[in-house]
C-alpha cells in the first residue's frame, strides 16, 4: 500500500495477533483489556472473506482450518487497539440440532456478557431476504441495545439496475437505517473502507451498556 493510500485508509492494519478460542459459555476468553467488535452471520454469508478483506490478509489466521473452528468464538487483537471477535456461523442446514443448541448459548452468552463489546457487524447476503435466523439475531441485538452495523455481502453478484432497490429492501427487512447498511464485496473490495470507518467509530465510543 502506498503512503497516499494509507493516509486515506481509516483502518491501517499494522499487527494482528490471534488470542485464542472461547469454546463454551463462561469458558476461557482473553482479558477484557481492549474494545471488542464482533462479527456475526450465517454460515454461508461470506464472513471469512469479509474479514480477510477488512484486515487485508489472505488468511486471517491459520486456525481458520482447524477442527471445531466453526463452533468456537475466536479473538484477534488488531494493532493492540481493539479485538476482532469472530462468532460462529449459524443457520447451516447440515449442522445437527445438538450442535446448534451449543452455539446459541455460546453466542448469546458472549454478546450479553462481554464488557468491552462496542458493537456488532451483522452480515446479510445482499441477494436474499434475511433468514429467520438472521432476524432472530437482529432482534436479539436490538433487545440488548448493542450498536449494530449491517454489511450486505456479495453485492458484486447483483446487477447494477437492481442494487438500489435490493439494498433499500434489505434495510427495511432488517429494520436498519439505510446509512447503517454497508454494501460489501470481497471480490471487488467495495465497502471495505466504509466498514472500516464504521468499526473505528464504534471502537471510539463509550460502552453502550447501562445507557
Amino acid at each position: 500500500m502506498t503512503a497516499h493510500a494509507a493516509a486515506r485508509d481509516p483502518l491501517v492494519i499494522r499487527t494482528i495477533e490471534y488470542l485464542g478460542p472461547m469454546a463454551a459459555p463462561g469458558g476461557w476468553r482473553p482479558p477484557e483489556a481492549l474494545p471488542e467488535i464482533a462479527f456475526a452471520g450465517r454460515s454461508n454469508v461470506g464472513k471469512s472473506s469479509l474479514l480477510n478483506t477488512l484486515v487485508r490478509r489472505r488468511k486471517l489466521a491459520r486456525v481458520s482450518h482447524t477442527p471445531g473452528r466453526t463452533r468456537e468464538i475466536h479473538f484477534f487483537a488488531v494493532n493492540d487497539v481493539f479485538t476482532l471477535v469472530d462468532l460462529p456461523g449459524y443457520g447451516y442446514a447440515r449442522v445437527s440440532k445438538a450442535r446448534k443448541a451449543e452455539w446459541k448459548p455460546l453466542i448469546e452468552g458472549y454478546l450479553g456478557g462481554s464488557g468491552p463489546l462496542r458493537g456488532v457487524v451483522q452480515l446479510l447476503d445482499a441477494r436474499h431476504p434475511p433468514t429467520d435466523d438472521d432476524l432472530d439475531m437482529l432482534d436479539f441485538l436490538a433487545e440488548l441495545g448493542v450498536p449494530t452495523v449491517v454489511a450486505a455481502t456479495k453485492v458484486d453478484k447483483l446487477r447494477a439496475a437492481e442494487r438500489p432497490a435490493r439494498l433499500a429492501e434489505l434495510a427495511r427487512q432488517s429494520g436498519m437505517p439505510d446509512d447503517e447498511v454497508v454494501p460489501f464485496s470481497s471480490v471487488t473490495g467495495e465497502g471495505r473502507d466504509e466498514l472500516a470507518a464504521a468499526i473505528v467509530d464504534l471502537v471510539g465510543q463509550p460502552s453502550w451498556r447501562g445507557r
